[in-house]
């Protein structure tokens, strides 16, 4: 009996499988055209599945070890199956292999039921819950149906009962397993996600060590193409196979700074709520946790409907996309590498640009940059008002140069002023060859962009670009990472090719080159605090921590840091659209510095250093390292000093 039934339901699970991949590629296909290489994709999928993608998976090693065990032993055992059982290929080496294959898989469920008997709460239930039995019930039952194929206890097997009993565990398994894998379940995020992986919109990220964190320009010139995303039929066909990937395990939920301070964001609902909208429905049957403050039920949406409505229910709430500090953390730690902050930006874009609704301060800010090129409104012929007495250099008088110090509108913040004439400071024991701007200098248009006004970011990123094209230099320093950031991986695409460094890995080169000399810390414990838009967005990690350890400092690090540092709360226009929550983002990471008794916490960003003090009652004095490093200096013994031709060797003079 079996031997007649296993070939008509293997080839009937596959029939229907492919029926519901037909009708998820067309639910894909409803978005925008995206040009993606499709043979390559697919001819990378082995090494971005096993490799790219278990660098994320592998920082939780149970997990990634269980996985390892339930997603291989799956792939191996549907394909064994369907050579022995499907085609009749059936000897003892595919024996075996089956047999082998499938008591890998039921090992590796055990440990998912283990894990589900008391799940965490960033874990979607519902569906999700019946998982570990799908697992069992797929590979214990074609581990007993194999059996006979082996010669061994057939005639135990062979009985009626015992072989309609494995039957339906088989049909479970397979309903679940492949069927399911296509028309939805916990599965479906096997099928997706490969396809994710193969045709993924920042091909770039993947290869050990890879980033690719630039948001992508809009072609303004287009004047018949929307402005950003108002439905879900307009993001590109990979963003809505991206959003299908999502296997609902939360790791975006646990480390969102947005959710941890009550405010109405979850990165996993939005990402949900975005499926929802591609195939149309509520989310009535979402089984995770919701957005803070809003109940399930309260969402509905479809393909061509507004995410964010103007009046009535739609998929999304405006307040839950301005709530994002576009950290990055979610899209750092989801193991099926979806993008997260891309969508979320798409979506401000329509709201700002199409739509004009911008919360609390953010009309504002846009036309103080529209009117003065900087946020703060105030007169572009007072940028250079802090550095009065410090005779700095300008590039329009010197024409070339080493070291263009790029100020930011921090030159406007009376609290950043100090870091920056630290820097100039430091620049200049170092005998750095350096000029700056001066009001040439506009602001970089990051604020614009997060806020969704990509507009007023190509106008200011353009000038700033044809400034900067009038004089020759090696590479820009700033100490701001959000204009590092953006001057670096953002300008290119309008052609503006830079060398640019973050002021602590300057530093830090300079130390090393021996340059610099410090006397030794004579403080208390310190801790150092990793800004997003430096260490999630560039990987720059390690040059501040070597600076401080220069200085003598051994730093008490906070349990988050690195590459899962919590945010500040300075980033996105966090502080301008300023939605409310239950706790301040910054109150937290105040929190994170006082949980490691250290006494002061230094910082390398003026957006963090304007947020951390901005804590009532914090424990903790919050510095800059060029501040540290500026305290620090003394005169370097001749031996070590090297002669100011020597500079740098860095990249060639653009």
């Amino acid at each position: 009996m079996l031997e007649t039934l296993l070939p008509i339901l293997i080839i009937a699970a596959l029939g229907v499988a492919v029926a519901g991949a037909w009708r998820r590629v067309r639910l894909w296909r409803q978005g925008r055209p995206s040009a993606v290489p499709l043979l390559k994709g697919l001819a990378a999928l082995p090494r971005r599945y096993l490799v790219d993608l278990h660098h994320v998976v592998g920082r939780d090693k149970v997990m990634s070890n269980t996985h390892v065990a339930t997603a291989g032993g799956f792939v191996a055992a549907a394909v064994l199956m369907i050579l022995v059982h499907g085609l009749g290929f059936a000897n003892p080496v595919l024996g075996g292999l089956l047999l082998a294959a499938c008591a890998t898989m039921f090992a590796g469920s055990l440990f998912v039921a283990r894990r589900r008997r008391n799940p965490p709460a960033r874990l979607s239930r519902g569906p999700w819950m019946r998982l570990p039995k799908s697992l069992m019930a797929f590979s214990l039952g074609v581990f007993l149906v194999t059996l006979p194929t082996m010669g061994i206890l057939p005639a135990v097997l062979g009985s009626w009962l015992l072989a309609l009993a494995l039957t339906a565990v088989v049909v479970w398994g397979l309903a679940e397993m492949v069927v399911g894998m296509t028309w939805g379940g916990p599965m479906k995020h096997a099928f997706a996600g490969a396809l994710h992986l193969a045709f993924h919109r920042r091909a770039e990220r993947f290869g050990e060590g890879n980033r690719s964190t630039g948001l992508k320009a809009l072609d303004l010139e287009d004047h018949d193409a929307r402005l950003g995303v108002e439905t879900p039929a307009d993001f590109t066909w990979n963003q809505l196979l991206g959003f299908d990937a999502c296997v609902q395990c939360g790791r975006c939920e646990a480390v969102c700074p947005a959710f941890a301070a009550g405010q109405p964001l979850n990165p996993k609902k939005l990402i949900q709520d975005m499926v929802v909208g591609m195939a149309g429905g509520t989310d009535a049957a979402y089984a995770g946790s919701p957005y803070p403050g809003k109940p399930i039920g309260e969402h509905q949406g479809s393909p061509h409907g507004p995410i964010v409505a103007q009046k009535g229910q739609a998929l999304v709430d405006a307040e839950t996309l301005w709530s994002c500090t576009t950290c990055r953390a979610c899209v750092e730690e989801c193991p099926m590498m979806i993008e997260h902050v891309d969508a979320i930006v798409d979506m401000r874009r329509f709201l700002t640009l199409e739509r004009g609704e911008t919360p609390n301060k953010a009309p504002e800010v846009l036309d103080n940059l529209i009117a003065t090129d900087n946020p703060g409104g105030f007169d572009p012929g007072a940028r250079m008002h802090w550095a009065a007495d410090l005779d700095l250099p300008l590039m329009a008088d010197l024409q070339q140069v080493d070291v263009l110090l790029w100020l930011g509108d921090g030159a406007y913040d009376m609290r950043n002023q100090r870091t920056l004439r630290a820097l100039v400071k430091v620049l200049r024991a170092a005998e750095v060859d350096f000029a700056v701007l001066g009001n040439e200098e506009r602001d970089s248009g990051d604020v614009a962009r997060r806020l969704g006004d990509e507009a007023t970011f190509q106008s200011l990123a353009r000038r700033n670009i044809a400034t900067l094209a009038k004089y020759r230099f090696q590479h820009i320093v700033t100490c701001d990472p959000h204009s590092f950031h953006v001057l670096g991986n953002e300008y290119g695409e309008l052609g503006g090719h830079y060398r640019v460094y973050h002021h602590s890995t300057f530093i830090a080169e300079l130390y090393e080159s021996g340059r610099l000399a410090f006397r030794p810390w004579k403080g208390g414990s310190v801790t150092y605090h990793d800004p997003c838009y430096l260490g999630r967005y560039n990987g720059e990690f390690e040059a501040p921590r070597n600076v401080l350890r220069a200085l003598g400092i051994q730093v008490a690090e906070m349990e988050r840091s690195g590459f899962r540092s919590r945010c500040c709360g300075g980033g996105g226009g966090a502080p301008i659209t300023d939605i409310p929550g239950k706790r301040r983002i910054p109150d937290m990471r105040m929190n994170d510095v006082e949980a490691t008794g250290a006494s002061l916490v230094a910082v390398g960003c003026p957006q963090c250093t304007a947020m951390l003090e901005g804590v009532v009652d914090a424990g903790a004095e919050v510095r800059d390292i060029a501040e540290l490093v500026a305290d620090a200096l003394v005169a370097r013994p001749a031996a070590k000093a090297t002669p100011p031709s020597r500079q740098p060797v860095l990249e060639e003079e653009v």
